[in-house]
């Protein structure tokens, strides 16, 4: 398997204020053009659905700050974040990250459920981040917390699947976004042979 990673670009968007700075990722692959274009037409998309959230139009529009973070770009597998805060006026400004994960051959973005497929894999990730929500004494907004959604945000981070939750989503807003890492190596038996996670199982 290819273990090249693809070159992705930064490429600022024309902004009407010295208060507004957008730079989101754009990937070059001029031996797939078909997969180029599926994969910066999505992740355009989920720009501009972004900045709608993010108040872009909004007249009240204070600051709005938006840039990228690739987390793996190996194994035909591009996993990356838009992160966006934007401030209108009040305490304070909202952050909010969007997570995009993506085969490169074949421009497919994948859900959470799409990486497990039918396998029951909702309460096993839940029970570990049950886990260390006790052990990292996570001060949460409603407790008890009663688990993921099947469509739960991530990204893949080296050998690890990383399952996080947006600010106010279930923790109060001085703790940020609640990140829980884990390694695929502890969801092994759960992964399906089909899995683009099983590209990385060899190496774990």
């Amino acid at each position: 398997m290819r273990n090249n990673p693809v070159l992705v670009t930064s490429r600022p968007l024309p902004n009407p204020s010295p208060s507004v700075s957008i730079v989101y990722p754009e990937v070059l692959l001029p031996h797939l053009p078909a997969v180029q274009h599926s994969l910066n037409t999505q992740i355009r998309d989920a720009l501009n659905q972004l900045l709608i959230d993010q108040n872009y139009y909004d007249p009240n529009l204070v600051e709005l700050i938006v840039y990228y973070e690739v987390k793996t770009n190996e194994r035909d597998i591009l996993s990356l974040t838009l992160i966006a805060y934007s401030f209108t006026g009040g305490a304070h400004g909202m952050t909010v990250v969007k997570p995009l994960t993506f085969d490169t051959t074949t421009g497919k973005k994948y859900s959470l459920h799409d990486l497990f497929g039918s396998q029951e894999f909702e309460k096993p990730i839940s029970e570990i981040v049950r886990k260390k929500i006790d052990q990292w004494d996570v001060d949460l907004l409603d407790p008890p917390f009663t688990g993921i959604r099947r469509d739960q945000d991530f990204y893949l981070a080296d050998t690890s699947l990383v399952v996080f939750f947006q600010l106010y989503e279930i923790t109060p807003y001085v703790w940020g976004f609640p990140y829980f890492p884990i390694a695929l190596k502890d969801l092994e038996r759960i992964i399906p042979e089909n899995s683009p996670l099983q590209r990385f199982i060899p190496f774990l």
